[in-house]
């Protein structure tokens, strides 16, 4: 029950914020324009409800999680509820810089994972924090 509601909120949330940042700030292989989709697609049911977010600097990442207000800021993510991390000071704080950079991890980033919470309380916080951005 929790994967099936994490990939519907996951691809309504990716849809609304294709419309919203436009398809280049968003990593989501339910995307079509994600450069693996058709992998993603033959090989998967479903897209799930994680996706990265390029905000473009880590002013702007800084800003948006300190407005969301459903989605918990979180080092681990992948629960019931909407978590959302900065991986280049989170999950990745301690690999060099060069090394992140390298990788293609910028300060701009977030991660988000959807929860089960109803999908319109999920875009409207986003919609919230993405809103002085």
């Amino acid at each position: 029950l929790r994967m099936r509601q994490h990939d519907a909120n996951g691809r309504q949330i990716a849809a609304w914020l294709l419309n919203r940042l436009g398809p280049e700030r968003i990593i989501y292989p339910g995307l079509a324009n994600h450069p693996q989709h058709a992998l993603a697609a033959s090989q998967m049911s479903g897209f799930g409800g994680m996706m990265t977010l390029e905000l473009g600097s880590q002013e702007n990442a800084n800003r948006f999680l300190q407005g969301v207000r459903v989605f918990s800021l979180a080092e681990s993510l992948g629960g019931v509820e909407s978590l959302t991390n900065h991986p280049f000071t989170m999950t990745h704080g301690s690999v060099p810089v060069e090394v992140k950079r390298a990788m293609g991890l910028t300060d701009g980033m977030v991660r988000l994972s959807c929860g089960i919470e109803d999908v319109e309380d999920l875009i409207g916080d986003l919609d919230g924090a993405l809103a002085d951005l």
